[in-house]
């Protein structure tokens, strides 16, 4: 009986210790204990021990495989709600604006804030600057909102923040892949050119799976009347749209560590400075 104990209790330890696949593994030698098989020279103690150690294991063998059973099962409905409802998650570009870069957005302490006191409830507060963000960038980008929360919350302060419509679309908590017990966007879902997306964020960095896609933005708090952050990037913004590079990352790689607004403005001056240098080289030789 001691080692029918020892078995369960190791069965147990495998419970809390392993996943389903280690635990198949582990059991697969346990749960074969209830086959049992003698030879026919045993003694007849030998097979009645047997016997008895057979039917002795036939319970938690099976239990162990219930357990596994019901654990696929539950696994493949948490998958089913930890990926993106779709595999396109945005319906395919015209041809006529294959060559439009997608400006994906995230509300929270990035386009607003909404904070909750007893005076007052909950508010959702605008940032500064962005009807015109919206709106002068809706000229060059397709725009898409990507937040993680429910879209019941997302629909009305859409519909609030941006009466003009620039927004193009907008993808709510049921959009996004859930690991490691965090919402992230999963920018490979949305039926667009990976070359060709830039998503701006407050927490762009912790909230999404394509670094490399990723604009990190300052994020915003109600108390900060005095922001400008939106607004300082629209030069950078409307630069990358009108020159078209045939892919972003690469571009937002060489600005990892800087501010890109204040580094695109210093890299323009530069640039401006070198090109005068040259005119002014270029008339020298002519003289």
């Amino acid at each position: 009986m001691n080692k029918i104990a020892r078995a369960v209790k190791k069965a147990c330890i495998y419970f809390t210790a392993y996943t389903l696949d280690e635990i198949d593994v582990k059991t697969r030698a346990l749960r074969s204990s209830v086959n049992f098989n003698t030879t026919d020279d045993a003694s007849a103690v030998e097979k009645f021990k047997g016997l008895l150690y057979s039917a002795a294991m036939t319970v938690p063998a099976k239990a162990i495989e219930l357990y596994l059973e019901m654990g696929r099962l539950i696994e493949e409905q948490v998958q089913s709600f930890a990926e993106p409802y779709a595999e396109k998650l945005l319906p395919d570009l015209h041809p006529a604006e294959r060559h439009v870069f997608t400006l994906v957005l995230d509300l929270q302490e990035t386009l607003i804030h909404y904070d909750w006191t007893r005076e007052k409830g909950w508010q959702t507060l605008k940032r500064p600057g962005v009807d015109s963000f919206l709106e002068h960038l809706a000229q060059f980008y397709e725009i898409v909102v990507y937040s993680d929360e429910q879209s019941m919350f997302v629909d009305p302060v859409v519909e609030r923040l941006d009466p003009k419509h620039c927004i193009r679309y907008r993808l709510s908590k049921g959009a996004t892949k859930y690991q490691n017990g965090i919402h992230y966007r999963d920018l490979s879902k949305l039926n667009r050119d990976p070359g060709k997306i830039l998503y701006l964020s407050g927490h762009a960095l912790e909230g999404c799976l394509q670094p490399e896609n990723c604009v990190p933005v300052k994020p915003w708090k109600q108390h900060e009347t005095d922001d400008t952050a939106l607004l300082d990037f629209i030069p950078f913004l409307e630069f990358v749209a009108r020159t078209s590079p045939p892919d972003i990352r690469p571009v937002l790689a060489s600005y990892q560590g800087c501010e890109i607004p204040t580094e695109f403005i210093r890299r323009s001056k530069d640039y401006q400075r070198r090109m005068e240098e040259q005119k002014q080289h270029g008339r020298l030789w002519r003289r």
